[in-house]
């Protein structure tokens, strides 16, 4: 599905990333710790074309990256920080916006079918200014998948958000597994990112530092690990 070969991000005079190799293959749920300021996001941005590195190659289900960005692009869903979503426009309103840029076929049965995977079938005629956080984050998870992108990108999406809101929110991204989409997700949550995972990554100063299977692992083995590899730094 990706792979990253010798990826590397120079910004200035400093080395944000350095030769970062990785493949992901199809319906895999790959969860990265690390501390602030690691690079995690910086990899998350390159890997879903935010971002281009300063060397390396990056090939995202059979396409190279950098010669077939057009058709590479619609085959990725992103989660960031931002929604990304009209405060003035209601859930249905934002992801027809969306619907129509992607060129969504079957706009409104597939506006219908995504807000009814992530629990907001009623709410789809409420202006989003009204929703509150963990609301935002499925409607932010609709919008990423309504083109039904091959690979989702998440960064940090438990922040802020409720025990009942991260139950939600879990039970979203597991259901998105289960139908064989690519999960690449940054977060500090031990529990939520063993609970969800196939891999788990740690990026210490740039660098990949540690690479494991998640089943079997308890977030209080993965802490431990945590802890030898990036030298006592909490996440």
């Amino acid at each position: 599905m990706l792979t990253a070969q010798n990826i590397t991000k120079t910004i200035g005079t400093k080395t944000i990333l350095h030769n970062i190799d990785l493949h992901i293959k199809e319906g895999e749920f790959i969860t990265v710790f690390g501390p602030n300021g690691a690079g995690k996001s910086t990899l998350l941005k390159i890997l879903s074309l935010l971002m281009k590195p300063s060397t390396g190659t990056l090939t995202i289900n059979g396409s190279s990256a950098n010669q077939e960005s057009s058709k590479t692009r619609s085959q990725i869903g992103v989660i960031s920080h931002q929604s990304f979503l009209y405060d003035n426009l209601t859930a249905y309103e934002n992801l027809e916006f969306y619907g129509r840029m992607y060129q969504v076929d079957n706009l409104r049965d597939r506006i219908y079918d995504v807000l009814k995977e992530v629990g907001l079938e009623y709410s789809l005629n409420d202006p989003v200014r009204n929703f509150s956080r963990g609301m935002l984050q499925r409607l932010a998870i609709a919008r990423a998948t309504l083109h039904q992108p091959a690979i989702l990108f998440l960064d940090e999406p438990y922040t802020g958000l409720d025990q009942q809101a991260i139950d939600i929110l879990n039970s979203v991204l597991r259901n998105l597994n289960i139908k064989d989409r690519t999960v690449f997700m940054i977060t500090h949550n031990f529990e939520q990112g063993l609970d969800l995972s196939d891999r788990v990554l740690i990026i210490k100063k740039g660098r990949l530092a540690y690479e494991g299977a998640a089943p079997g692992l308890t977030p209080g083995q993965m802490k431990e690990i945590y802890l030898n590899t990036v030298g006592g730094l909490t996440p």
